[in-house]
């Protein structure tokens, strides 16, 4: 016997015309005809239902990073490799936002998190005529895609805010084509631009921010080769509020004569969780036959690494944070307190622990898995290379997992234990990290600084303008992230 339920919902008709009405498929022709569809075809070919109710900007999201064949790095399912909704949670725990939604800060920062470049606009940083040029410019590319946050109460829909990207745009009606993701609800539909615009422009109650639009495209490179900030940890606000607004108050307040009192308050000051906000990225591969040999594409990567790493410590500001770090052997407690590890078996047992999951294409915490018999081998390969191998259980499952590291001769003046294990100056180091995150430190920062000249030295020491253009493209990598959560601190929720 058949139980009553919801199927789908009446689509409001007026303001909305369904995509598979006659008019709709009017529309559509005359759309392609005028050449503003093409887009459309690389997003239907990835066309996705939300998988929870409230995962409309995941699901817009992973629609629209396989419409720009970006690749995630890590398996969906068996070998594949492929973007699912349920995959995309570097920025906000899945339970968290299966229960309250996702911020449109938060999908920004997730787009820029999986190799995707945005240009993200709220209402208020944009208007109408901009946003009908975005429109336009992207529906005639199969190059960028533009995901757009809205209110469904402004087209009489039930519901309040909602993402989905836009299929296409009739220039003679001046109508833009919603691929709703929540498929179960409604039909793809096309509604006036107006309309979109005031849908857009409207305050999410949760969080006090106006909705607003987003350019999605593909980077030619990938974006990042170190590090990436992650905001998944349940404090990133504190770590991100710290960064972003505590800090040049701190600086007001104190007299700080020179750079080792910067970086001195820097980082005594420094949340806890300071080591979760800004990760190392690992190269992690399954160990299939026992060989440390080395690919091309593996040797290439770790090469990109290793270059980066030595632009990094040619800086003047590593040499500094490197002086201080070596005259403040005190502080040796301090990173202690921040999670720094530079024993290579503790950075070995957390990254292999992170391959497991990419590999399997789970997620979980490094509480889920357990890490053992460490070993340090070398690559057969002309250039040094370390790899650091091991046994994973995950589940109650062993698999091998090589960690890839890049090896390094530079040796840095820290005392805090770094020759542990004899694996003097391999990466990452504590330098490394601190260094790039201060690099990635708005500008602004610095403002608090009450001395002139110590200001304009820190801010000539962290410009990003001099740096060479691997490294500069990972510094701005991180700022754009750090931005986009600077700009979503006081968000909590955008329900879908």
């Amino acid at each position: 016997m058949a139980l009553a339920g919801l199927y789908r919902r009446v689509l409001p008709s007026p303001p909305a015309i369904e995509f598979a009405s006659p008019e709709g498929k009017q529309l559509f022709t005359e759309a392609l005809a005028g050449g503003t569809v093409e887009g459309f075809f690389k997003l239907i070919s990835y066309y996705q239902t939300q998988s929870e109710p409230a995962y409309c900007g995941l699901a817009t999201l992973a629609m629209v990073l396989n419409a720009l064949a970006i690749d995630p790095g890590r398996t969906w399912k068996g070998p594949w490799r492929w973007f699912d909704d349920t995959m995309l949670d570097c920025c906000e725990p899945l339970e968290k936002i299966k229960s309250q939604g996702i911020t449109f800060g938060k999908v920004a920062c997730l787009a820029v998190c999986n190799g995707a470049q945005v240009e993200p606009f709220r209402t208020d940083q944009s208007n109408i005529e901009a946003f009908r040029e975005r429109v336009v410019s992207c529906t005639k590319s199969e190059d960028c895609h533009l995901i757009v946050s809205y209110n469904r109460a402004i087209f009489k829909q039930t519901g309040t805010g909602h993402f989905s990207p836009i299929g296409g745009y009739h220039a003679g009606k001046d109508m833009v084509l919603i691929l709703d993701v929540a498929r179960f609800k409604y039909p793809p539909h096309w509604v006036p631009l107006s309309l979109l615009w005031d849908a857009m422009n409207t305050i999410d109650k949760a969080t006090g921010h106006l909705r607003g639009f987003m350019v999605i495209s593909k980077f030619q490179k990938a974006t990042s080769v170190l590090y990436t900030m992650s905001c998944k940890h349940k404090d990133w606000n504190v770590v991100a509020k710290y960064l972003t607004e505590d800090l040049p108050r701190l600086f007001s307040t104190k007299n700080l004569k020179d750079v080792n009192d910067v970086l001195c308050v820097v980082f005594r000051s420094a949340p806890s969780n300071l080591r979760d906000f800004i990760q190392w990225i690992a190269e992690v591969r399954r160990q299939d036959d026992g060989s440390v040999v080395l690919s091309e594409e593996e040797k290439g990567r770790l090469a990109l690494k290793e270059e980066v790493l030595k632009q990094i410590r040619e800086t003047e500001l590593f040499k500094h944070l490197m002086g201080y770090l070596g005259f403040e052997r005190s502080l040796c407690k301090n990173l202690a307190s921040l999670g720094y590890k530079d024993s290579l078996a503790d950075i070995a047992a957390n990254v292999c622990c992170q391959g497991a999951e990419l590999l399997t294409g789970k997620t979980m915490s490094l509480n889920g898995c357990c890490c053992k018999d460490i070993k340090l081998l070398k690559a057969e390969c002309k250039e040094p290379v370390t790899v650091a191998s091991g046994t994973v259980t995950t589940d109650g499952t062993e698999q091998m997992v090589d960690m890839l590291i890049p090896s390094s001769e530079t040796k840095p003046g820290c005392m805090c234990d770094f020759d542990q294990n004899g694996c003097h100056g391999v990466p990452p180091s504590i330098g490394d990290g601190l260094t790039v995150l201060l690099f990635s430190l708005p500008q602004d920062t610095w403002f608090g600084l009450k001395e002139e000249k110590l200001q304009a030295e820190m801010k000539r020491l962290t410009a990003v303008d001099g740096l060479p253009t691997l490294l500069q493209e990972e510094v701005l990598h991180l700022r754009r992230q750090l931005n986009y959560l600077k700009a979503d601190l006081n968000s909590s929720s955008s329900s879908s």
